[in-house]
């Protein structure tokens, strides 16, 4: 086992920070302001001196207008060499927040994710590594939706409930490299299955999406098989069916029943008319068995490769848990729509610029300590690769990906 060098990291002539907002492309920031119009909404605060507060204050934690603001007054000097930043007064930043278009935010985590993506093919492919599995040859997408609570009292746009205000931020996740790629941020009154079709827009054939019922839709399925994508999913309690044709004759000790199976509900045979596979096993949930409904569109696959796919759906789970408990996705620093969305965008680029340095550094630690390891060094001028690369007090390699050679599937070339 290779021994950690503990000794000071190597000097830079820049900060941490500097060196993370490097990996954004100079000319981006102004093209995508020009673009959506938020250069002519303010004049005193410019579009990248925005950008910069909103990604300090996910870096930092910073819980209110006026923590960043203090932060970044007290490090003017090393923040103006950011491409000339500014520190914000509170007015700027909140008045940023609330008429600077969110559009700004998502355009610019696709466009600097299509340029990492560029400069390092093997980060998005989720190639790279002894962590990933070569043998596949199929993208598995997960798909979900994760709730994001909100003030009621304050933010009505976000009331979904007499009482309740949330935000909801639906999600593909690609399995194989642990990074979205697609994402809609919006309130929480849509139900998911009204927003698959936009979720699943852009998979391709061939390949495979897995997501829980809430997202299941008959007239959705179906027009994924017509597009040759095959899919994974749980049935809901209530589902009529006919059986048409058993695979398994006795229930063995996990897999209970692997049927070929029509719709018999009028409305739901006519959305789906095909035949589909259904699944009852016992799967392992908080160390207890209990027994699950499995529905797929693949035919040829044995009922324990579906199985195993659909267990891979909670690693979108643990994505959502990282950023949420790592991330700055509690305190809202504006409570329009438009001040949501930019600060959820923005806790999203801050993941993925992390999991790119993690990636050129082969991080072996957790998510988390990667973020608190930046946080405490923000405004040291060390140099942030080298730090990774040397960085721990305990030896070994620490598992925060997701590892897609668990739903492994025999037999698919």
């Amino acid at each position: 086992m290779k021994k950690k060098n503990n000794t000071v990291p190597a000097p830079s002539k820049l900060n941490l920070l500097r060196q993370i907002c490097n990996l954004i492309p100079d000319f981006l920031v102004p093209q995508l302001a020009r673009q959506t119009g938020v250069d002519k909404k303010v004049r005193t605060f410019s579009a990248w001196s925005h950008v910069v507060a909103l990604l300090h204050a996910q870096l930092t934690h910073c819980i209110g207008l006026n923590d960043v603001c203090d932060a970044l007054n007290l490090h003017s000097g090393p923040l103006s060499s950011l491409r000339g930043a500014t520190a914000p007064t509170r007015n700027n930043l909140s008045n940023s927040n609330k008429v600077c278009s969110a559009e700004m935010a998502e355009k610019l985590f696709w466009a600097v994710f299509e340029h990492l993506g560029k400069l390092s093919p093997r980060f998005v492919s989720g190639k790279a590594g002894k962590r990933f599995a070569r043998k596949f040859k199929r993208t598995i997408y997960l798909v979900d939706s994760t709730t994001i609570p909100l003030i009621a009292s304050c933010m009505d746009w976000a009331r979904h409930r007499r009482r309740k205000a949330a935000a909801k931020c639906h999600l593909r996740l690609d399995l194989q490299s642990f990074l979205p790629r697609f994402a809609i941020v919006d309130t929480a009154r849509h139900n998911d299955a009204k927003r698959a079709r936009e979720v699943c827009a852009g998979i391709r054939a061939g390949e495979i999406v897995i997501f829980d019922k809430a997202y299941v839709d008959f007239d959705h399925l179906a027009d994924l098989c017509v597009r040759r994508v095959f899919w994974v999913t749980r049935a809901k309690d209530n589902l009529g069916l006919k059986v048409v044709r058993r695979y398994q004759r006795k229930a063995g000790a996990k897999i209970l029943r692997d049927d070929l199976i029509r719709l018999t509900t009028p409305a739901s045979r006519k959305d789906f008319p095909e035949l589909m596979r259904r699944i009852v096993a016992r799967v392992e949930v908080d160390g207890k068995e209990v027994e699950m409904v499995f529905l797929s569109n693949n035919l040829e696959w044995s009922a324990a490769s579906i199985v195993e796919l659909y267990r891979c759906r909670w690693q979108i789970e643990v994505f959502f848990k990282q950023i949420k408990q790592t991330l700055q996705l509690a305190d809202f620093m504006g409570t329009s729509a438009n001040a949501v969305r930019w600060q959820i965008w923005t806790a999203l680029l801050v993941c993925l610029l992390l999991r790119y340095l993690s990636f050129l550094s082969d991080w072996s630690h957790s998510f988390s300590r990667l973020f608190t390891l930046i946080r405490a060094a923000l405004w040291k001028k060390w140099d942030l690769l080298a730090l990774l690369n040397r960085y721990g007090t305990a030896g070994g390699h620490f598992r925060y990906l997701a590892r897609p050679e668990q739903a492994y599937l025999p037999g698919m070339g």
